[in-house]
């Protein structure tokens, strides 16, 4: 199974993981993540953590990675799910955790790793007091899952007969927890009385995406800084520290991220549609110029084709690809508005045909926008083609690794990607 098929099916499936009534799991694709995983567990985990995976995926790439034993696995690969483990757990809604826990105790997964992923959500999240404020039942239940009903309910006893730190209760207990005094807390609230009516919480305590505050009008200038620098390029201001400004903001949206190995071809739609007019006047082409950057950086070796250059001349999008695949790229990337303004649906035809003369290199559309919410029903010059539509800068996030999945070397760029991401995380470091 390779990776731009399991990206694609966390990106795309949102039903929620559920239990019925009757205590099942309920998960439609629980086969598909099974193969995933057995292809490749570290792989497979690592990818949950890319922008743009539904929390619903997230949910379910926990609950695969735990019910299923490590025995045969590597110590380097146990670490990384650990990690994983423990950054999906402080990453999601905590709803979604409470399910995959609960799930765990009705599929009978015993294994330590489960034991400490559950120990780890109950004693040490942040938000741990209103989460067992909110759901006690549930998480008492995940707790004796963990450590055994009788074992848990010994150290609930000893807690409450004013015990903190007694040998036993460090080797059955304490042992598992980054805090001991505060998992005390936590187990006697556990066995306490409870409180009705507290509403549950419904964000994760580190979201693996930030949540941006954007402007509620969009504007030219509002769209990330690479874009808003380029259309001040554009309009004519002369400037230095323009063009060193541009530089540092390129360096900082790339310095997490590794180079990608191989060829890249890009197919760069400089149209007069791509420059717009009036109060969108440079948006788009500023946006696509800031992605040939950010790509220039991050790519080994970049080939890009301009079509429609200088804003005088037709959109040539199929001539512009097979300009492209001339070079024996890995990739090709077409950037446009979608506007094909020279024989429409000559880019799907040939798009069509070239599997057919044996060419099987990756072809995808990337389409400008100004807003997330701009209507795109005619501006779809190849609808068979993977395509993807980004507007701000921040969509370089999820934009990037869909883009390299469909790379040979893509797999590897989102390993390394995914691991240095873990590493910056508090989360992502095993007490």
């Amino acid at each position: 199974m390779n990776t731009a098929e399991i990206l694609d099916h966390f990106r795309s499936r949102g039903a929620p993981l559920v239990l019925s009534r009757a205590g099942a799991v309920v998960w439609d694709d629980a086969e598909f993540h099974e193969a995933a995983y057995i292809s490749d567990p570290e792989g497979y985990a690592l990818l949950a953590l890319v922008p743009g995976v539904r929390d619903a995926q997230r949910a379910r790439v926990l609950l695969q990675v735990l019910r299923v034993s490590r025995a045969g696995l590597s110590e380097e690969s146990r670490v990384v799910l650990d990690k994983c483990t423990r950054a999906l757990i402080f990453g999601i809604p905590p709803n979604s955790v409470v399910t995959v826990l609960l799930a765990l105790r009705r599929m009978r997964a015993n294994h330590k790793h489960v034991a400490r992923g559950i120990l780890s959500f109950v004693l040490d999240h942040p938000d741990g007091e209103l989460l067992i404020a909110a759901r006690r039942p549930a998480l008492r239940d995940a707790f004796e899952h963990a450590l055994g009903k009788a074992t848990a309910r010994g150290c609930a006893r000893l807690i409450a007969q004013g015990d903190v730190g007694s040998a036993e209760l460090r080797r059955k207990l304490l042992r598992f927890s980054a805090d001991p005094a505060v998992a005390v807390q936590r187990v006697a609230q556990l066995y306490g009385a409870g409180i009705h009516g507290v509403p549950a919480l419904t964000d994760a305590v580190r979201p693996l995406e930030l949540v941006r505050i954007r402007q509620p009008i969009v504007t030219v200038t509002n769209r990330g800084d690479i874009a808003a620098t380029l259309v001040h390029v554009h309009r004519g201001v002369q400037a230095a520290e323009l063009h060193t400004a541009l530089g540092d903001y390129v360096t900082a949206a790339v310095r997490e991220l590794p180079r990608l190995a191989g060829r890249v071809a890009l197919v760069l739609d400089a149209s007069e549609s791509m420059r717009g007019y009036g109060d969108r006047e440079w948006a788009l082409l500023s946006q696509a110029e800031a992605l040939r950057l950010v790509l220039a950086r991050v790519c080994a070796e970049l080939a890009v084709v301009e079509v429609g250059a200088h804003q005088a001349g037709p959109t040539d999008l199929a001539m512009g690809v097979l300009d492209a695949l001339a070079q024996s790229p890995d990739l090709v990337v077409v950037v446009t508005d979608g506007y094909e303004n020279r024989m429409p649906g000559d880019l799907a035809r040939v798009a069509a045909t070239l599997p057919g003369i044996g060419v099987r290199t990756p072809i995808l559309l990337c389409l400008a926008t100004f807003t997330a919410s701009d209507n795109r029903s005619l501006r779809d010059p190849a609808p068979a083609l993977p395509h993807e539509s980004f507007w701000h800068q921040d969509d370089f996030g999820a934009l990037l690794p869909w883009l390299f999945a469909h790379s040979p070397h893509g797999g590897d760029w989102i390993r390394t990607a995914a691991t240095r991401f873990l590493d910056r995380r508090l989360e992502g470091v095993t007490p």
